[in-house]
């Protein structure tokens, strides 16, 4: 342990973002991150606990707990802390496929399971691993792993997520030939289309990508197994297949009026937007209106937050936010105790920009949409919502949501964008595999296992564990990559 009095010492600092009337006018990464000089000091924070929650990955009381990955985080701390930065990176890539994603867009579980967030504030453990893996970008230690051996088996990996690029890595440096196959148009699954380039900026998948190249793995986009390649082509080509699909099913709403004109999934528009940001080309095709209009975005987590923020950036004249549930608290419930996830209130980055320029939180909690109301032309120009209470099911004993009579309300609303969660993987890509699946739609696999109910093809990442963190994919990525290789080899040394 470096610096037994850094806790005490140093106050967390953490990645700062621009304000938010500088921000709205661009879709560049919106973080500005500490020098090394000042992210050592953040490493010094670290008290190298007996007991590391932060390093866990495990389940307490029903919830997950720590990394999944198991990083080393008290001893990647303590090199940031030394200035050891290669040692460092040396450390975290025992464990990490893919720092740079979790880095910029991971809520930080690790975090959250930091023994200095029980009295005070935790360890920045994100910012440290941003700090690690830019550095190694930087100075030139992140080279090409090209296995020395091949083993002379193909396995064929459909999703290029960051379940899909986490296990084609390490089958590739484990020698087998790996071709990912992507529907889009560029690798990166939901990391490329799903995740806002002021999170995430798409550079940094590129990067990742022209690496993994060099290394030995095949990216074929454009390429929509079940359609546009049969499975049995890839079947007799391919020693073993990976589904790393994603939980791309989205939930819609069935209410009147759905089938207005611009209503759209979330991840369809936020695809369009990051689409029409990096290709020049689709500037000319139809957008979703935002400009000018009074947006409706129906869904409280993280792709509504960012719905949020890119229709600000696009010059919405209004945006509202609805969420079913009631508002978290400020801080931890008695029954939500340290170590686990702290489920309380936050407000985003696309919040803030909201406040800032509507002058109020565009949140409306325990709210849901009834009726859409079309204008002659077949365009949504309103929505009918209602509030919600908590009430116990007599018949169940569960408690659900349900509408508080008399408290319908009309509001405008000239575009809806609809984040309200996934319903599982979807039907042609499982039909086309006659793989089983359980009854949220996921692929079925036994517990901590990754082989579907077809010999040969195993699933990893949303499509196997439903709608997840980055964090988890990945790990979900590498624990199949390890399941292929020992049914490929007999054994597994990943």
């Amino acid at each position: 342990m470096g610096k037994p009095t850094g806790f005490l010492e140093y106050k967390r600092e953490s990645a700062k973002q621009e304000e938010p009337r500088q921000r709205i006018g661009h879709f560049g990464e919106i973080k500005k991150y500490l020098s090394k000089e000042e992210q050592q000091k953040q490493g010094a924070r670290c008290m190298e606990c007996g007991v590391p929650f932060c390093q866990s990955g495990i389940l307490l009381g029903g919830m997950a707990l720590g990394c999944p990955l198991h990083n080393l985080v008290p001893e990647t701390n303590d090199l940031v802390y030394t200035g050891n930065w290669e040692q460092a990176y040396l450390r975290l890539s025992k464990t990490h496929s893919l720092p740079e994603f979790t880095g910029r867009v991971c809520p930080a579980p690790c975090e959250a399971s930091c023994t200095c967030g029980l009295n005070g504030e935790p360890v920045a453990i994100k910012d440290n691993e941003h700090a690690i893996i830019e550095t190694a970008f930087e100075m030139g230690w992140v080279k090409p792993q090209i296995p020395e051996i091949r083993t002379g088996k193909k396995v064929a990996i459909i999703g290029s997520g960051p379940a899909g690029l986490a296990a084609a890595q390490q089958l590739n440096r484990r020698g087998h030939q790996v071709t990912v196959f992507e529907r889009s148009d560029r690798i990166g699954g939901l990391l490329r289309y799903g995740i806002p380039n002021m999170k995430l900026d798409k550079a940094v998948i590129d990067r990742r990508v022209r690496l993994m190249e060099e290394e030995g793995v095949i990216f074929k986009t454009g390429m929509d197994v079940g359609k546009d390649i049969k499975v049995s082509e890839l079947k007799k080509e391919f020693d073993r297949i990976i589904l790393c699909c994603g939980a791309s099913n989205p939930r819609d709403l069935k209410v009147p009026g759905r089938d207005a004109n611009h209503i759209f999934f979330a991840v369809d528009f936020l695809t369009a937007v990051t689409k029409s940001v990096f290709d020049p080309d689709f500037k000319a095709q139809k957008l979703a209106p935002v400009k000018g209009k009074h947006v409706l975005v129906i869904g409280g987590g993280d792709t509504g937050n960012d719905c949020v923020g890119t229709a600000v950036r696009l010059g919405a004249k209004s945006v509202i936010q609805l969420e079913m549930m009631p508002k978290a608290p400020d801080t931890r419930a008695d029954n939500n105790p340290w170590p686990q996830w702290p489920r309380v209130s936050k407000t985003d980055y696309g919040q803030e920009e909201a406040i800032e320029v509507f002058g109020h939180d565009p949140r409306i909690y325990q709210t849901t949409v009834t009726e859409f109301i079309k204008d002659e032309r077949g365009n949504v120009q309103k929505a009918k919502i209602v509030k919600l209470e908590s009430k116990k099911d007599e018949k169940t004993g569960r408690m659900n949501m349900v509408p508080v009579e008399g408290s319908e309300e009309i509001i405008d609303a000239q575009l809806v964008l609809i984040a309200a969660g996934f319903l599982g993987s979807e039907k042609y890509v499982t039909e086309a595999f006659k793989v089983s699946v359980n009854e949220r739609d996921n692929v079925e696999t036994k517990p901590e296992e990754y082989e579907t109910s077809v010999p040969g093809i195993f699933a990893a990442g949303d499509v196997r564990r439903g709608q997840s963190l980055v964090v988890w994919a990945i790990r979900e990525g590498q624990k199949s990559a390890e399941a292929v290789d020992a049914s490929l080899m007999g054994y597994s040394n990943p």
